[in-house]
């Protein structure tokens, strides 16, 4: 029998997140997946520049694409529900831990270690840390383009993603919001403009 680990990622591309909110513009967990691999990536890069770090800037963009996969098999658990109480959080802790195995088992048994700290990455670590930060830059950028389109539904996600991103004293993640989050807002044509000057 074949390794259905790949054919299970590419299934990524089929969840829509924010089930439980309007949106003018769906988004899928793979595209999430990619923004957060990427915001991951520049926050290690930007670490290891200009704050003397020495992150492992590849795996930490792996992690990033990893991050979610398991909700393949469990969904996109909204926020507010997933943290509603200490029981559903716990609760839905153990579902991921399960979901990830089951998916870390649907490698070739030699191919697992690679996948291991991916899939299951250390909660603890500062590589998970910039993960989560990344995460939720990619949150706040999903409000601020729904705040942009006219949908007030995001909002008082975007104020709480916000404080939470704060709230975690990444240095990382303050530096890339300050150099990089006024872009988002902008047309095309002004993002080339001056970026050709």
């Amino acid at each position: 029998m074949g390794s259905h680990f790949f054919a299970l990622f590419s299934r990524m591309k089929y969840i829509d997140r924010w089930s439980l909110m309007r949106n003018t513009d769906t988004e899928s967990l793979s595209q999430h997946s990619l923004d957060v691999a990427a915001i991951a990536h520049a926050l290690a890069v930007i670490g290891n520049k200009r704050l003397k770090k020495s992150y492992d800037t590849g795996k930490i963009a792996l992690i990033g694409m990893y991050h979610d996969m398991p909700e393949i098999i469990t969904g996109d658990m909204p926020t507010p529900v997933k943290y509603h109480n200490k029981e559903i959080r716990e609760a839905f802790g153990s579902i991921e831990k399960a979901a990830q195995k089951s998916l870390l088992n649907s490698l070739p048994s030699d191919l697992r270690e690679e996948y291991e700290g991916l899939l299951m990455a250390d909660e603890k670590s500062e590589e998970y840390r910039l993960v989560k930060a990344a995460d939720k830059i990619s949150a706040l950028l999903k409000c601020l383009l729904e705040e942009r389109s006219g949908n007030t539904e995001f909002i008082k996600a975007k104020e709480a993603t916000l404080t939470a991103l704060h709230s975690m004293k990444c240095e990382e993640a303050e530096i890339f919001l300050e150099e990089y989050l006024e872009s988002y807002g902008m047309v095309l044509d002004t993002v080339l403009e001056e970026t050709g000057n």
